[in-house]
């Protein structure tokens, strides 16, 4: 039976390594999900089979009870309310991972004293995952409409962090962990993963998500080394290694330390401002006729979408609209920011959803060359990923982010619900430019308008 354990540990391992591969392309994702859930399948099967195993009974309505919520939630869940899903999904790996070692140091027997640090250290991590993503959820979702900050903000965070750091050395030297100190740490460590979120605007979740899809995986290979489970160990580690390195790929797209995005409130800001002139200008106004005539006489337009697009749904009749372009002769390229939408890959699945052939989508290096030879570049919600003050500005708290080069298009039309400021705050300045003319209204509205008005040319 030990035999037949650690080969199925094994399968799942390479299953989830093998899933993971798939998941880097577009063309294979969707078999790399599925290959990642066949290894999980393995995973928790073989568990039954586990010498000493026991509870058998609260284990399949576990997972009957999780696993219906999971289906039915995946089933009912918009693309555009995707950043919450995977956001609340982290947080429950993190706080499976936060349970375990609270089950362990309840029970106070460990193999070495090394297994018995390594449980503290997953229970930190597990918990600040869980509790932060909480909060990452309930931002996304509207349930928290305002970035917490006060005065001593970050001097406070460091005392709960450190009063954790404390709790939970003195669980990792004690014989028999107490319950007491047991409850403080794990409060004062689910605090922390609160206070460190609660500042962080809407503009920085991409890095956040990441940030904590990497905790919950080093949470969970902490925790397999404790159970001594491979599969735990192997995908925990994956898991973990992965959201590292795509939280280093989010912050270098905004050219910004991962320091800076947690403990600088930047992100933070609320859309304000509703007067039409100005720092750097006046906005100019155009009709959705205006517009659909001008692209639809174009040699190119580059469409770039951005989180107003996914609040609208609108990525279907943008789609819709980019092929009664190419029905007249127009070559449309569809150009995505790293940090685009509030998850990464967040542009890139709503395309998707709407049938945009992976090849019709190009990445900021890929795409950027071509904005001067485009006719006509099309911003349907995007804000801080398309402004021009990033390159020209060192004073701007973007300054020296990459942006998509939309100024250097010929023709700008930027597609905006108000005239307000994005979610950072930072004015645009690409909205005062005078190429640059302002369509207003919601995206799926817009849109469905600039379809009717082709259709009559």
């Amino acid at each position: 039976m030990g035999l037949a354990i650690d080969v199925s540990y094994f399968l799942a391992a390479a299953l989830f390594i093998l899933g993971l591969k798939r998941m880097s392309s577009p063309v294979t994702a969707r078999g790399g999900i599925v290959w990642a859930g066949a290894g999980m399948v393995v995973a928790t099967l073989i568990t039954f089979l586990t010498p000493d195993m026991h509870n058998y009974g609260w284990m399949t309505l576990a997972i009957a009870i999780g696993g219906g919520l999971a289906w039915y939630s995946g089933k009912k869940v918009s693309m555009t309310d995707m950043p919450q899903m995977i956001a609340i999904y982290n947080g429950m790996g993190g706080g499976a991972a936060a349970a375990i070692a609270a089950v362990e140091l309840m029970g106070g027997e460990f193999h070495s004293s090394t297994f018995q640090i390594l449980a503290v250290i997953g229970a930190l991590i597990g918990s600040v995952a869980f509790s932060g993503s909480m909060i990452a959820f309930a931002k996304l979702q509207g349930l928290i409409k305002r970035s917490l900050v006060f005065p001593g903000q970050q001097l406070f965070n460091l005392l709960v962090f450190g009063g954790a750091l404390m709790f939970g050395f003195m669980l990792m030297g004690a014989d028999q962990p107490g319950s007491f100190s047991i409850l403080i740490f794990f409060g004062l460590a689910l605090l922390f993963g609160i206070l460190m979120t609660l500042p962080i605007g809407g503009a920085d979740m991409p890095v956040v998500i990441s940030l904590y899809n990497a905790l919950t995986g080093l949470a969970v290979a902490f925790e397999g080394f404790v159970l001594s489970n491979a599969a735990m160990i192997i995908a925990g580690t994956v898991v973990g290694s992965a959201g590292t390195l795509l939280t280093q790929l989010m912050a270098r797209a905004m050219n910004r330390s991962l320091s800076n995005v947690l403990f600088s409130g930047f992100g933070s800001g609320v859309a304000a401002g509703s007067a039409e002139q100005g720092s750097e200008g006046i906005m100019k106004e155009i009709d959705a006729t205006d517009a659909a005539v001008m692209m639809a006489y174009a040699d190119k337009v580059i469409i770039i979408p951005g989180y107003g697009m996914a609040v609208a749904q609108a990525q279907h009749k943008v789609w819709e609209f980019a092929r009664f372009l190419e029905e007249r002769g127009v070559t449309v390229k569809f150009a995505i920011h790293p940090v685009a939408g509030r998850m990464p890959g967040h542009m890139n699945v709503l395309l998707a959803e709407a049938g945009v052939p992976y090849d019709k989508i190009y990445d900021l290096d890929e795409i950027n060359n071509e904005f001067p030879q485009a006719d006509v570049a099309l911003v349907i919600g995007a804000n801080d990923v398309v402004n021009p003050v990033a390159r020209s500005n060192p004073d701007s708290p973007i300054y020296g982010m990459p942006i998509l080069d939309a100024d250097k298009a010929r023709n700008v039309i930027c597609v905006k619900r108000g005239k307000g400021k994005g979610f950072s705050g930072v004015e645009n300045a690409l909205f005062f430019l005078d190429n640059t003319r302002m369509l207003y209204g919601d995206g799926q509205d817009v849109a469905g308008k600039l379809i009717a008005e082709l259709k009559q040319l």
